[in-house]
């Protein structure tokens, strides 16, 4: 059985502390045993290792996640790529090519595909288990779990079982989907044993491999990259699940839930401030999560969520608060904080001039032993302030030593790359034309190749 975890998406759901480079599922802000925090990709990594499936386990993610996977998750992650985004079904297709011509996997393998972000108990993953079970002694395309409702939900989709008078069944047959029905249509279909669709389903790789053969398209997956922009934007849902001839479903009856807005991501969370502030004792069920350097003070206000970050600040009524994806979603702000393999940075400010020119001032932190890309700009020049630590530097390839209170002018067509010898911090000083992640040309990842190209 290989598990394939979906991480994509954009992170407007919780704004201001997700955004596209940083989804929800990379928020750090679930308590862990050890009473550090951490986020909830890592919390569902760790669960996959306990239950022994992390070297079966896949992570399917867009671009823009890459590096903040593999600084949450290291770098020996099993990754797949999209080229770009384009819904689930071409996200899991590619996945499938993957498996099956990369790393040759077995057509009636069982494929379990998930979310990467539920907030469940390990036994959630001990019953995925099961799905593979079902597949074989079932003639199911599709093998589902679902979980058992614990009140009637309006926010949750559900999955709807056919009455059957075989006792001795371990699955049941699915007659059909609903989503987010009302109050009442809940209470009904929850006397009808109805469960709530927590997006956990499975195959045999034979099922994805024969519609992409079908529908003319590539098994291979270099081919698969080459023409993944020509894929449908279609849900997973849409183009099998709705065409399947039979899908069995099993029972999960732990706790289970989608932490997808303020309001019931805060329900588990275990302290109500997070960062610099204050909450006063009148405050009830007011959380306050605050990632600048400037305090937030809250008065009198209950059931309220005020988040912080570089991206701008929220204060929102809980039940709200889930309007803020609507609210938000024909922003083209840029990301203000991004976590790397290397580390991360923040954006301190950003000022458009009257003559065009751009100007952005960023906090960048490189953790010891990693080191930026040796690169180049071709739109901007910049200026390094080292504020603490030391490292090397290549400059045009030539190494020497930096330290605290060194400074660096980085003109644009500059090969440039730095590695921390001890965590190290600067104030970096973009200037030019258009200042855009995009504007980076990297010619080496590896230190070793990097001095390679060095020439003392």
């Amino acid at each position: 059985m290989k598990v394939v975890l979906l991480s994509g998406g954009s992170g407007k759901r919780l704004w201001p502390l997700s955004n596209d480079a940083r989804s929800k599922q990379f928020l750090k802000i679930l308590k862990k045993d050890d009473d550090r925090l951490e986020s909830m990709i890592q919390r569902v990594w760790g669960q996959i290792g306990e239950a022994d499936l992390q070297k079966h386990a896949y992570v399917t993610t867009s671009k823009p996640q890459v590096e903040m996977i593999q600084s949450q998750l290291g770098n020996e992650i099993n990754l797949i790529v999209e080229p770009e985004r384009r819904d689930t079904f071409p996200a899991i297709a590619l996945a499938a090519t993957y498996l099956y011509s990369v790393e040759g996997v077995s057509l009636d393998e069982a494929i379990v595909v998930m979310p990467v972000d539920p907030f469940v108990e390990i036994g959630f993953f001990e019953k995925l288990k099961e799905l593979e079970q079902v597949l074989a002694s079932s003639d199911a395309d599709l093998a589902l779990m679902g979980v058992k409702p614990t009140y009637p939900s309006e926010k949750y989709g559900y999955i709807i079982p056919k009455q059957s008078d075989d006792s001795a069944q371990t699955f049941m047959d699915v007659q059909s989907f609903r989503e987010k029905p009302s109050e009442a249509e809940a209470i009904e279909m929850i006397r009808q044993d109805a469960l709530w669709n927590c997006g956990v389903f499975a195959f045999k790789l034979d099922l994805i491999i024969n519609i992409l053969i079908v529908n003319g398209l590539p098994i291979q997956y270099e081919e698969m990259l080459k023409q993944y922009s020509k894929l449908p934007k279609i849900s997973f849902d849409y183009k099998v699940v709705e065409k399947a001839n039979r899908i069995a479903a099993i029972q999960y009856d732990g706790s289970w839930k989608d932490l997808g807005t303020w309001n019931t991501l805060t329900e588990e969370i275990e302290t109500s401030l997070i960062g610099k502030g204050i909450i006063t004792a009148d405050s009830i069920n007011t959380h306050v999560i605050n990632e600048l350097e400037v305090p937030i003070t809250l008065l009198g206000l209950s059931d309220v969520i005020v988040a912080a970050s570089p991206d701008g600040i929220l204060v929102a009524d809980k039940a709200s608060s889930p309007q803020i994806k609507d609210v938000m979603k024909h922003s083209e702000q840029r990301p203000m904080y991004e976590e790397r393999r290397w580390g991360r940075y923040r954006v301190l400010d950003y000022v458009t001039y009257p003559d065009g020119r751009e100007v952005l001032t960023k906090r960048i932190f490189i953790s010891e032993g990693s080191n930026l890309s040796y690169q180049y700009h071709s739109l901007r020049d910049e200026v390094w302030t080292v504020v603490a630590g030391h490292g090397e530097m290549v400059l045009n390839g030539k190494r020497f030593s930096i330290t605290t209170g060194d400074v660096l002018l980085i003109p644009k067509e500059n090969k440039h790359s730095l590695r921390a010898l001890a965590d190290i911090e600067i104030i970096e000083i973009q200037t030019g034309s258009q200042l855009i992640e995009e504007d980076i040309v990297r010619l080496e990842h590896d230190w070793n190749e990097i001095m390679q190209l060095c020439t003392k």
